[in-house]
């Protein structure tokens, strides 16, 4: 893939960068460039450029604001002590983008395609890359849209992917500390057969009204159920969950109708070098009851690319509470490894890190 570049006339001034860089929050600031390529049934993948990050023109009738046909990847970036940038296991993400493209009827972009893509974004905006005191990173965001100007229901015959960045903060302003949570009974996230596999907006769309339902019983995040039997634990608003049982051994809910997350395939592999037998099974709302109650279950804790791992609080729903259990030790231990892994302070023996710069 041969990519263009336009760089911006206007770029963020080195002293307004450097305000930006100290507390950069999350999505509120993004990069001076973005990568942006088109696909045709004609043409195929064309056009691959890096030109000024500005807004996008849309017909109205652009098949994406009508269909909600569209998948997204979120990833970080970097920045080592020696000053090179980095990023953590991106043709996983490439991967998983190709599996939501076919879910979404999208065409495929090549694993090394999506990767030299996100390379040249960081390389070219590579001053954006926050030094790492304090988890800060810059956070990408690879997306595919329908922009095909049509409203018949059936794939677009134009589709665009882009890249844009932000620089990233810690998750947690105050420190790590275990979040609560909310069981909804009323609302599911996904079905069988359904997209919940995918990373789309819509399942996140899904999710809006019962995380105000957790926000208005004071809880930080929404547990789904699955939706056929309303039973099993599948996942949080955006984030898979872990169960540590006395015994050291974890269980994590199985893939099908939830993200395969790049963190949980992650966490699945350092717990296990760390002597902690994983196993993925259906993992119903009454074992998680029961476990904290009888002591069986010694600490739970969820995963994804904004928090990385934290621990898990309490759990409330309409008539009870479980409370949470007492410890975190695994929990922390599994967090400071990976987070050491990716800021390049310990050897990345699974060989998961990618040099950018």
């Amino acid at each position: 893939m041969e990519i263009s570049t336009t760089l911006s006339d206007q770029v963020v001034d080195d002293a307004k960068l450097s305000e930006i860089l100290a507390a950069p929050g999350f999505g509120i600031h993004f990069t001076d460039h973005m990568f942006t390529t088109e696909w045709t049934p004609e043409k195929g993948w064309h056009d691959p450029r890096i030109t000024p990050y500005g807004p996008l023109t849309l017909d109205p009738a652009t098949a994406v604001l009508h269909y909600a046909q569209e998948t997204f990847e979120g990833m970080k970036a970097y920045r080592h002590e020696d000053g090179s940038i980095w990023t953590f296991r991106p043709e996983a993400n490439a991967e998983r983008m190709v599996r939501s493209s076919r879910r979404l009827a999208f065409p495929e972009l090549p694993v090394e395609e999506f990767v030299a893509a996100v390379d040249e974004l960081v390389k070219v905006d590579a001053r954006w890359v926050p030094e790492s005191v304090g988890e800060k990173s810059l956070y990408l965001r690879p997306f595919m849209i329908a922009t095909e100007k049509f409203l018949g229901v059936r794939p677009s015959q134009h589709v665009t992917f882009m890249v844009i960045a932000s620089p990233a903060g810690a998750y947690f302003k105050g420190g790590v500390k275990p979040v609560s949570l909310w069981l909804t009974e009323e609302y599911t996230r996904a079905g069988r057969g359904g997209m919940g596999a995918a990373k789309t907006g819509g399942n996140y769309a899904s999710s809006l009204v019962a995380q105000q339902e957790a926000s208005a019983h004071g809880c930080d995040q929404v547990v789904f159920l699955d939706g056929q039997e309303g039973k099993y634990v599948e996942e949080l608003g955006g984030m898979n969950m872990y169960f540590v049982f006395k015994d050291g051994s974890i269980v994590t809910p199985q893939t099908g109708t939830i993200l395969e997350g790049i963190t949980r395939s992650s966490v699945i592999e350092l717990a296990g070098k760390l002597g902690h037998q994983v196993s993925e099974r259906k993992f119903s709302i009454d074992e998680w009851r029961n476990g904290v109650d009888s002591g069986e279950i010694v600490e739970i804790f969820a995963c994804g690319t904004a928090a990385v791992v934290t621990p898990v609080g309490s759990l409330k729903w309409d008539g009870g509470e479980v409370a949470a259990p007492a410890s975190t030790e695994l929990t922390m231990q599994i967090r400071q490894a990976l987070v050491d892994i990716q800021y390049g302070r310990a050897e990345d023996s699974f060989g998961w890190m990618h040099r950018v710069v």
